[in-house]
Protein backbone atom coordinates (compact mmCIF):
# COMPACT_ATOMS: atom_id res chain seq x y z
CA UNK A 1 0.00 0.00 0.00
CA UNK A 2 0.90 3.38 -0.91
CA UNK A 3 1.08 6.03 1.81
CA UNK A 4 1.52 9.54 1.31
CA UNK A 5 3.18 11.80 4.44
CA UNK A 6 -0.11 12.80 5.61
CA UNK A 7 -1.03 9.36 5.62
CA UNK A 8 1.69 8.70 7.86
CA UNK A 9 1.72 11.38 10.49
CA UNK A 10 -2.10 11.06 12.39
CA UNK A 11 -1.86 13.87 15.00
CA UNK A 12 0.27 15.71 17.65
CA UNK A 13 0.39 14.91 21.21
CA UNK A 14 -0.46 17.69 23.64
CA UNK A 15 0.66 16.62 27.05
CA UNK A 16 2.82 18.10 29.61
CA UNK A 17 5.62 15.48 28.92
CA UNK A 18 5.63 15.85 25.21
CA UNK A 19 5.77 19.80 25.97
CA UNK A 20 8.73 19.93 27.94
CA UNK A 21 10.38 17.43 25.38
CA UNK A 22 9.96 20.73 22.91
CA UNK A 23 12.99 23.01 24.71
CA UNK A 24 15.24 19.87 23.69
CA UNK A 25 13.68 19.47 19.99
CA UNK A 26 11.64 16.36 20.62
CA UNK A 27 8.32 16.50 18.79
CA UNK A 28 5.61 14.09 19.56
CA UNK A 29 3.56 12.28 16.74
CA UNK A 30 0.53 9.58 16.57
CA UNK A 31 1.45 7.96 13.24
CA UNK A 32 0.10 4.82 11.06
CA UNK A 33 1.22 1.89 13.20
CA UNK A 34 2.28 -0.03 9.97
CA UNK A 35 4.89 3.05 9.50
CA UNK A 36 8.40 2.34 10.17
CA UNK A 37 11.55 4.88 11.53
CA UNK A 38 12.61 5.91 7.63
CA UNK A 39 9.06 6.56 6.57
CA UNK A 40 8.01 8.30 9.49
CA UNK A 41 11.49 10.56 9.23
CA UNK A 42 11.04 11.40 5.54
CA UNK A 43 7.50 12.61 6.46
CA UNK A 44 8.35 15.17 9.03
CA UNK A 45 10.72 16.02 6.95
CA UNK A 46 9.21 16.85 4.15
CA UNK A 47 6.20 18.06 5.92
CA UNK A 48 7.58 21.11 8.17
CA UNK A 49 10.53 21.40 6.25
CA UNK A 50 12.84 20.05 9.24
CA UNK A 51 16.15 17.87 9.64
CA UNK A 52 15.54 15.41 12.10
CA UNK A 53 18.39 13.47 13.81
CA UNK A 54 16.55 10.25 14.92
CA UNK A 55 13.38 8.65 15.39
CA UNK A 56 12.22 6.38 18.58
CA UNK A 57 8.89 4.73 17.82
CA UNK A 58 6.49 2.59 20.76
CA UNK A 59 3.37 0.56 20.03
CA UNK A 60 0.20 0.63 22.26
CA UNK A 61 -2.02 -1.88 22.22
CA UNK A 62 -5.91 -0.90 22.80
CA UNK A 63 -7.44 -1.36 26.34
CA UNK A 64 -10.63 -3.36 26.59
CA UNK A 65 -13.27 -1.36 27.89
CA UNK A 66 -16.73 -2.18 29.15
CA UNK A 67 -20.02 -0.50 29.60
CA UNK A 68 -22.53 -2.12 31.00
CA UNK A 69 -22.93 -5.58 29.13
CA UNK A 70 -21.23 -4.24 25.76
CA UNK A 71 -17.26 -5.23 25.94
CA UNK A 72 -15.73 -3.28 23.27
CA UNK A 73 -11.41 -2.35 22.43
CA UNK A 74 -9.56 0.80 22.39
CA UNK A 75 -8.08 0.74 18.81
CA UNK A 76 -3.75 0.29 18.98
CA UNK A 77 -1.47 3.28 18.11
CA UNK A 78 2.30 3.96 17.68
CA UNK A 79 3.56 6.89 18.84
CA UNK A 80 6.68 8.70 17.47
CA UNK A 81 9.11 10.89 19.52
CA UNK A 82 11.42 13.03 16.47
CA UNK A 83 14.25 14.89 17.28
CA UNK A 84 15.37 17.28 15.46
CA UNK A 85 19.04 18.43 14.79
CA UNK A 86 20.65 21.00 16.53
CA UNK A 87 20.69 23.64 13.45
CA UNK A 88 16.98 22.31 12.29
CA UNK A 89 14.41 25.10 12.29
CA UNK A 90 11.39 24.23 14.93
CA UNK A 91 7.75 23.25 14.19
CA UNK A 92 5.70 25.94 13.58
CA UNK A 93 2.76 24.11 14.44
CA UNK A 94 3.88 24.19 17.89
CA UNK A 95 5.16 27.73 18.43
CA UNK A 96 2.30 28.79 20.28
CA UNK A 97 1.63 26.09 22.21
CA UNK A 98 4.96 26.35 24.79
CA UNK A 99 4.76 26.58 28.46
Amino acid sequence: MKYTNYDIIRRPVITEKSMAGMNEKKYTFIVDIHANKSMIKKAVEDVFGVSVENVTTARYIGKKKRVGVHIGKRSDYKKAIVKLKEDSKTIGFFDGMEQ
